[in-house]
């Protein structure tokens, strides 16, 4: 073999190289993507359960209106704060402060407690915690993996050339770290 073809099979070799790990790369990217999509999908139906909750809980304890406003308050400020894990996060630990608060309600109203509005919606709230805390976990794996792959030699150089940048997790703050109690 001359050192012609030699020169060329390296530069297919890198070429192909490049390729594949621009390809690995993307889609790690895009399921990072679609691992933030199931939060946000998750997020939304835990927003959406909220007005329900409040008009039951209204029904038994009328004169609570600060613990109502700052729920609904909360729920708003989640709706409508910026599609970024950071501010997703904030906007989440606000929600369960809030409904730590609503719940805390129960407590004082037992005829609450026992009505089947309210216990189906706390079974459904309850179900609806399990999936995002599932969702923050499969998102933050993905991140893991995009990160350490365009941190990574030779990662990092084709990570830079396509301009793949890291991704930052979805990290709760310490109110969040005990979820709303839900009893029966």
């Amino acid at each position: 073999m001359s050192g012609g073809v030699i020169v060329l099979l390296v530069v297919v070799a890198v070429v192909l190289l490049g390729v594949l790990l621009y390809n690995s790369l993307v889609q790690r990217r895009n399921r990072v993507d679609n691992a933030w999509s199931q939060i946000d999908v998750q997020l939304r139906r835990r927003l959406d359960l909220i007005p329900n909750l409040v008009e039951t809980v209204k029904g038994y304890a009328a004169h609570e209106k600060s613990t109502f406003d700052a729920v609904i308050t909360a729920r708003q400020n989640a709706i409508s704060a910026p599609s970024t894990p950071a501010a997703q996060a904030s906007a989440d630990n606000a929600v369960t402060g809030a409904l730590r608060q609503l719940f805390a309600l129960s407590e004082a109203y037992p005829d609450l407690k026992a009505n089947q509005n309210f216990l189906a919606l706390q079974e459904e709230l309850s179900a609806t915690e399990g999936r995002v805390a599932y969702a923050r976990q499969f998102y933050n794996d993905e991140v893991l993996g995009l990160n350490n792959a365009i941190q990574k030699v030779p990662g990092v150089f084709v990570a830079r050339l396509a301009g793949i940048g890291p991704r930052e997790y979805f990290e709760a703050g310490p109110e969040a770290q005990d979820p709303p109690k839900v009893t029966f």
